[in-house]
């Protein structure tokens, strides 16, 4: 039996198995709604979403819970979907969105807006993250060897970038007690101080970076088979790499300014779905995109219920994610030994 054959034997199975994930999702999205370090009876919440009569619980649901939950599922989508890009662009499945420097372009850009420039109101603060992100894709662009470079050199200039970057903002977070404060609240990553305006804010950066990256999936099918097969199945190197690293930037980069810098959902979660999906991009993406929201908002409510106060998500899903990730590497190598 071909290949093509195959494929389009599993297809049904992975469109039955996206639709359950998206269902898993809207459950996670409602538990997200109706849970929270304020015990609201599930009532109460149902009746404060259909009718907002000003009391504090349709308050609690609407200016605090609603808005944690919408800009869970966008990072969560963003993050997942810019591990899955990073793994397929070096070819290296411990790859995370950080690998490119993305992170440590926004962490370095808002310390660099709270230190020097004294900026303190976060609608300005993520503008300057992102825009750190931003500027942080376009070096490593350029130090790689613009779109030609390969997986290897792509890494190896990632890496680079995120130790230059880092090293600065802690010299400036040690040399300023103020943008420590500020910081250090930021680099935990976090929902809480999240709002529907910052959402407004980095939504269609989000959407534009998943979007490219749904337009990528069948040309870094094809980067996965080598540079030359890549050629040969009509796969532009340059276009593909600059483009997955610029939804990459788009992607992680709105996310990180939005929440901080969230570690092992983009790391974790493509390798759980590439268990369900095999490796074709077609699939992994759209999988992605909705297993990682359903996984950080998740850990979230964890978060909110698990102690007297609340524990960042970047704190949960650090110590869940940790465990998990070895697991699944373990399985891999296991897999293969």
């Amino acid at each position: 039996m071909s290949a093509g054959v195959l494929t389009r034997a599993a297809a049904p199975s992975r469109a039955a198995g996206l639709v359950l994930a998206v269902v898993v999702l809207v459950a996670v999205v409602v538990l997200s709604i109706a849970v929270g370090a304020r015990s609201i009876p599930l009532g109460t919440v149902l009746d404060a979403l259909l009718d907002r009569d000003g009391s504090d619980s349709s308050y609690v649901v609407w200016a605090i819970r609603v808005p944690r939950t919408l800009i869970g599922v966008a990072v969560g989508a963003s993050l997942g979907v810019a591990g899955a890009l990073m793994q397929a662009l070096t070819r290296n499945p411990l790859a995370d969105p950080g690998l490119l420097g993305v992170n440590a372009g926004a962490a370095c850009a808002a310390a660099l807006s709270v230190g020097v420039l004294g900026v303190t109101d976060l609608r300005a603060f993520v503008w300057f993250a992102f825009a750190g992100a931003a500027v942080a894709g376009a070096v490593l662009y350029v130090i790689a060897g613009r779109g030609g470079a390969s997986p290897v050199r792509l890494a190896l200039a990632g890496t680079a970038v995120s130790a230059a970057l880092t090293g600065l903002t802690q010299a400036m977070t040690l040399l300023d007690s103020q943008t420590l404060d500020q910081m250090r609240f930021w680099t935990v990553g976090s929902l809480e101080r999240a709002d529907g305006g910052t959402l407004v804010r980095v939504l269609p950066f989000l959407v534009a970076g998943v979007v490219l990256a749904l337009f990528l999936a069948r040309p870094l099918n094809a980067l996965a088979l080598g540079d030359d097969a890549g050629k040969s199945l009509g796969a532009h190197l340059g276009w593909t790499r600059g483009l997955t690293l610029l939804a990459v930037t788009l992607s992680a980069g709105a996310a990180t300014a939005a929440v901080g810098p969230l570690v092992f959902v983009g790391l974790a979660v493509p390798h759980m779905v590439r268990a369900l999906t095999g490796p074709d991009q077609r699939w992994v993406i759209p999988y992605c995109a909705v297993v990682a929201p359903a996984m950080l908002l998740l850990a979230d409510v964890v978060g909110r219920v698990i102690a007297r106060e609340e524990i960042d998500v970047g704190v949960v899903t650090a110590l869940l994610g940790a465990p998990v990730f070895i697991a699944l590497v373990r399985r891999t190598r296991m897999a293969r030994s």
